[in-house]
């Protein structure tokens, strides 16, 4: 046993020399100072991997969606512009200290759509001026009802004009529309009026105020039209004809692949195309958002002033009811791992289901060319009657599927008990394959659908037919 005195106080190195001796070497003990100097080091240099992978990650989506950088580079230059308001003694004695106020205005109403930013300016100016407005005119009311009446008029009135305000923001049209403005209604009437009774020169102050933020609406819509425009009009447009696409890469994925093979691999390289359908059905909000804002833009490309935007909104909740069809198809398809094979029944509807999936991906794909070129489609008439048929060749096999369930047995029975266990574990097998038959078919219906939806715009914006000279969309 090895006694405590023993033991050395601080770590030694043993070294073999060359004559056969060994020696021992004492390892210095780092000081207090070179602890601290080697943490400061491995601190700094995790902070600099990690700005470095951020700094990559900035590069790699500007690279991928350079239209972020463009927005960027548009919102520096209005606050660049909007900024000399304050830096230039002309114009900053023509609008006082509120200056500042347009600044504030290009951070608050610059968006990444000429929509959405027409939406606020407008919004904002309206709001502003009727606010405004109102305010002088409760605080003209209330100075001339007295010092005594004075508080009274103007608490009275901010709680009416908030109240009804507030609750104009529930009305689905106000909403949909005037929602930014009517909280800037809010906002500046309870400034004006509750300021008024304070500040002298009220009048003045509103008007300064109005002026800068015309001001900065004003750059901000020049900038956002004029320098590299982002049309939400267009982003719509370019949503809906790229789901229908997407819808048509999911359908073909998961029938193919279920029809050639036992079952379904999730890892398969197909796998990204099949997956399409959810971006369809995540596609909502983002297209509520795009055809409202595309309602204030101007005529812009192929897109008239007004363009029917919402039958847009039509035709992607058409597309998103074919996606759910397509969801619960695939659903059905991955729970059939679980169960034996059953390639002579898959055998039996293979043929039809494979020519009902390619008459369906065909009319998406073909609607998918007719809203991107923004022509009829001479071939769609056609499609629709292929399908069509292939739905009914499809029904013909669903309904011949029972006379399949009895498997053939090598037992030769007269009764009815070798017959009920031959049928029973078919029957069970049988039920996710039928079922995707039937939702083949019910997507076939719900493709008429987005046929019809499509057609009733063509009809809106009079589409000439392909053979014509059409303009294609940017």
């Amino acid at each position: 046993m090895v006694n405590e005195k023993d033991v050395p106080e601080n770590l030694e190195w043993s070294i073999n020399v060359a004559d056969g001796t060994k020696q021992v070497v004492a390892v210095p003990e780092l000081r207090l100072v070179n602890k601290v100097w080697l943490g400061l080091k491995s601190v700094v240099g995790v902070l600099v991997l990690k700005v470095w992978r951020f700094l990559v990650k900035a590069w790699n989506l500007g690279v991928a969606e350079p239209k972020k950088v463009i927005h960027a580079v548009k919102v520096g230059l209005a606050l660049t512009i909007v900024s000399l308001c304050y830096y230039m003694r002309s114009l900053y004695e023509g609008v006082g200290g509120n200056a500042m106020w347009a600044v504030m205005t290009v951070v608050v109403v610059f968006e990444s759509s000429v929509g959405a930013t027409l939406y606020k300016s407008i919004n904002r100016v309206t709001a502003t001026f009727l606010a405004g407005s109102l305010g002088l005119g409760v605080h003209w009311i209330s100075y001339k009802a007295g010092e005594k009446f004075e508080p009274i008029i103007i608490g009275i009135s901010v709680f009416f004009l908030a109240s009804a305000a507030t609750f104009s923001r529930f009305i689905p049209s106000v909403k949909s529309r005037f929602d930014y403005g009517a909280l800037i209604f809010i906002l500046t009437f309870s400034l004006v009026s509750v300021s008024g009774y304070r500040v002298d020169g009220i009048s003045e102050l509103a008007f300064q105020r109005l002026s800068t933020i015309f001001i900065g609406t004003s750059f901000c819509i020049l900038i956002s039209i004029l320098f590299y425009p982002t049309w939400a009009g267009a982003e719509l447009h370019r949503l809906i004809y790229r789901n229908l696409e997407k819808l048509a890469d999911s359908l073909d994925g998961y029938v193919i692949e279920y029809l050639d093979n036992e079952a379904v691999a999730e890892d398969s390289n197909h796998n990204k195309a099949s997956k399409g359908y959810k971006y369809v059905l995540d596609s909502k909000a983002t297209e509520d958002n795009l055809a409202k804002f595309a309602r204030w833009e101007p005529a812009h490309g192929c897109f008239n002033f007004q363009h029917p935007w919402k039958q847009y909104l039509k035709i992607g909740a058409s597309i998103r009811s074919s996606a759910y069809c397509i969801e619960a198809l695939s659903g059905c398809m991955y729970s059939e791992i679980q169960t034996p094979g059953i390639g002579y029944l898959k055998k039996h509807v293979s043929n039809a289901c494979k020519t009902m999936n390619k008459s369906s991906s065909d009319i998406l794909r073909e609607l998918a060319v007719t809203l991107k070129t923004m022509t009829k489609s001479s071939q769609m008439g056609s499609l629709v009657r292929e399908m069509n048929f292939a739905v009914q060749q499809l029904q013909i096999s669903l309904r011949s599927i029972p006379n399949c369930l009895i498997a053939p047995t090598s037992e030769d029975s007269t009764t009815d008990e070798p017959l009920r266990k031959t049928c029973i574990k078919p029957l069970l097998e049988v039920i996710p394959l039928t079922t995707l038959v039937s939702l083949l078919i019910e997507n076939a219906a719900r493709i008429n659908g987005i046929v019809d939806a499509v057609n009733e715009l063509a009809g809106m914006v009079d589409m000439k037919h392909g053979n014509s000279k059409a303009k294609p969309t940017q």
